[in-house]
């Protein structure tokens, strides 16, 4: 069954192969009949074929200044396109450049933000500390007596003092372990500590406060297994 399947297909190519080469073949003929005819009429019509070959030469002389002509003219095409790709990168650098700005502006706008967030923070707690009653307010320090009320505000300071640091990079993590073993040294200090532990620790360990709070953390557990604080 194969077999007799494949020999129509090729019968089919065989035919389809012989009825190409012969309009291929009949094409062919007819051009050259039609140049003959063309030729003739050209040669009639400029007075014999002498005259028609001088003409030829002439129009191949003025052919040969069309070709220098068009030289130029894809030289300049080139020289253009090579300026205008000169330009397109100098405008992606400026571009690039001018990006660049504007992120850095952006960033600068963010720190400065969160620099008047901060001096609001720190005025908010600085009249908590005049006047203990306001801290009622935040509900933070509940039954607590002034001046353990005043540390713990004090101690908070420190804290997001610390945090704007470390944003800034005005720190190192291990420099920032080395003051934060440094304030765990501190009863009033270890005393807020051992109470804020519990609300920091759900901070994001992506946000600047959750980051402080894991050193912190880390410089209260080196501190109470006895570990020497690293070397910044």
């Amino acid at each position: 069954m194969a077999h007799r399947r494949t020999w129509p297909s090729a019968r089919w190519a065989l035919l389809w192969a012989a009825a190409a080469t012969a309009g291929v073949a009949l094409v062919g003929g007819a051009s050259i009949v039609i140049s003959g005819w063309l030729i003739r009429g050209v040669e009639a019509a400029n007075g014999g074929r002498h005259t028609a070959e001088e003409r030829s030469t002439i129009g191949d002389y003025f052919g040969g200044v069309s070709a220098v002509f068009s030289g130029l003219a894809l030289l300049l095409l080139v020289i253009t396109l090579l300026f205008q790709q000169r330009e397109l990168r100098l405008q992606r650098r400026e571009l690039s450049l001018q990006r660049d700005e504007l992120t850095a502006s952006r960033k600068e706008l963010s720190r400065s933000a969160e620099a008047d967030m901060r001096a609001l923070h720190v005025q908010l707690t600085q009249m908590a500390m005049d006047d203990p009653s306001l801290a009622a307010v935040w509900n933070d320090h509940p039954e607590m007596s002034q001046p353990a009320l005043r540390q713990h505000l004090f101690a908070n300071l420190t804290f997001n003092h610390y945090v704007l640091a470390l944003s800034w990079g005005s720190y190192s993590d291990a420099e920032l372990v080395i003051h934060a073993k440094s304030l765990l040294s501190s009863p009033a200090f270890r005393n807020y500590w051992d109470a804020a532990r519990p609300r920091k620790a759900e901070l994001s360990a992506d946000s600047p406060e959750g980051r402080v709070f894991r050193l912190f953390e880390q410089a209260y557990a080196d501190r109470e297994r006895g570990m020497p604080p690293p070397t910044a």
